[in-house]
């Protein structure tokens, strides 16, 4: 047997395998021996059809399989042993094969893999948002820990107050709604905010569903209907208000703080506020990390270039899906997976030139520390180490949950790298501003 490339252009190439009777000739004795052995043919006892017959009822069937099992395994063995960098599969080259002859040609078609360079420094640097914390949004989140924490105080009127929570039930007989609900003052769309002030416990007055509450969606919580309803429902409901309270907030003292923080790493208001900057600028930067690896990859793409075997990969599709395209719908899909596989190969080389791809230590490693995370989410014990690791040894036994690990280590040590090599234009925002020049209307 003999395998030859013949280098077509620098993307295209053309693997010949050359069979000849001697590669496969003493298998297909064996396979027909085997099948003489298990035969049943009427008139013959089992074990002593003649050879003709079995060569005749099997022969081309058996050399066919046998040429094929040859022709594909060589291929493989000789592109894994030429490290031949390949897009998309190879595609035979489809003419007449006649089985009684003694010597044999294959022919394959294949897409290489394009040479580049990768340039992670331009002149102006990638733009990267670095999120800072400032005090309005502390303010905030100090606000709603201490309403959170806050108790409730009896009301005997309903007052233009944002701290102000309601009980009552919804009424309509026809619509089938009797519904309890606790909802606050500022749920209520404006207009109908406005009709509840002064009311008193034991008010009893019609309201309309249509524009009742801010958001559309609330009826589904508050009047249990359906998702659907939510969004057409136009009945008057009688209302009946039952409790009128005001959520008073705590005081930012050690009672709080020992609720927030049992360890008590937190005993004062300024050190509350360091450790809300802190954990809002960590969760902030982790959606900043995303955008600048967005944009990262949409640079690269845009600047990194590189010829494709187009023609190739076009055909190539034809065929590679459950159900063959035509040609339109073939041109069609690598259009819109061109980009993609564009940054496929751009990340590829990064990856394998700066040995970022993850390892089996480093998945695990990663595993271990993000079920230690959910376990304290869900406020159990995190420390049981033999239990971890039990948890662990389920989910790497999922394919699906391992790749989800893989591509959450990758996209941690592509961060990392980007921020060590590239050259980068950092720039200092508020998370509000980062959302409207991240995420432009």
């Amino acid at each position: 047997m003999n395998i030859s490339r013949e280098q077509k252009d620098a993307l295209n190439a053309v693997i010949t395998i050359d069979i000849v009777k001697s590669d496969y000739a003493e298998n297909v004795e064996k396979t027909l021996n085997r099948y003489r052995k298990t035969a049943n043919v009427p008139g013959f006892r089992k074990g002593h059809v003649p050879m003709g017959m079995i060569q005749r009822q099997f022969g081309k069937a058996i050399k066919f399989d046998e040429i094929n099992e040859i022709t594909n395994r060589s291929l493989n063995e000789y592109i894994y042993k030429e490290k031949i960098g390949m897009l998309g599969n190879p595609l035979p080259i489809v003419k007449d094969i006649d089985i009684e002859a003694d010597d044999f040609q294959f022919q394959f078609e294949i897409g290489l893999a394009p040479t580049f360079e990768v340039n992670l420094k331009p002149a102006e640097g990638i733009l990267r948002y670095e999120i800072e914390v400032d005090k309005p949004q502390i303010d905030k989140q100090i606000e709603r820990i201490q309403k959170q924490f806050g108790k409730l105080v009896s009301k005997g009127e309903v007052l233009d107050n944002e701290d102000i929570e309601l009980t009552g039930t919804f009424f309509n007989e026809e619509k089938n709604i009797e519904s309890q609900a606790t909802f606050k003052l500022t749920d209520l769309s404006p207009e109908v905010r406005k009709t509840f002030i002064g009311k008193k416990v034991g008010d009893q007055f019609q309201l309309q569903t249509k524009g009742l509450f801010e958001d559309a969606h609330s009826l589904m919580h508050y009047l249990k209907v359906s998702h659907d309803e939510a969004h057409h429902l136009d009945v008057e409901v009688t209302f009946t208000l039952e409790e009128i309270n005001e959520r008073e907030k705590a005081a930012l003292d050690a009672d709080l703080f020992s609720k927030l923080f049992p360890d008590g790493s937190v005993t004062t208001e300024e050190q509350l506020r360091a450790k809300i900057k802190e954990g809002a600028e960590l969760q902030f930067n982790e959606q900043a990390d995303q955008h600048f690896l967005n944009t990262v990859t949409d640079y690269l793409v845009d600047n990194t270039h590189f010829d494709l075997p187009a023609a190739f990969l076009k055909k190539w599709l034809r065929t590679a899906g459950e159900k063959e395209l035509t040609e339109q719908e073939a041109n069609e899909e690598y259009e819109r997976s061109e980009r993609g596989l564009r940054y496929q190969l751009i990340e590829s080389k990064i990856m394998n030139d700066n040995n970022l791809q993850p390892t089996n230590e480093e998945i695990k490693e990663f595993g271990r520390e993000y079920i230690k995370a959910q376990l304290l989410q869900y406020g159990m014990p995190a420390d049981d180490d033999a239990q971890v690791d039990s948890i662990l040894d389920r989910i790497l036994k999922n394919h699906e949950e391992v790749q989800r690990i893989q591509q959450q280590v990758v996209f941690k040590k592509l961060i990392a790298f980007y921020k060590e090599n590239a050259a980068i234009n950092t720039k200092k925002v508020t998370f509000d501003e980062f959302i409207k020049l991240a995420f432009p209307e």
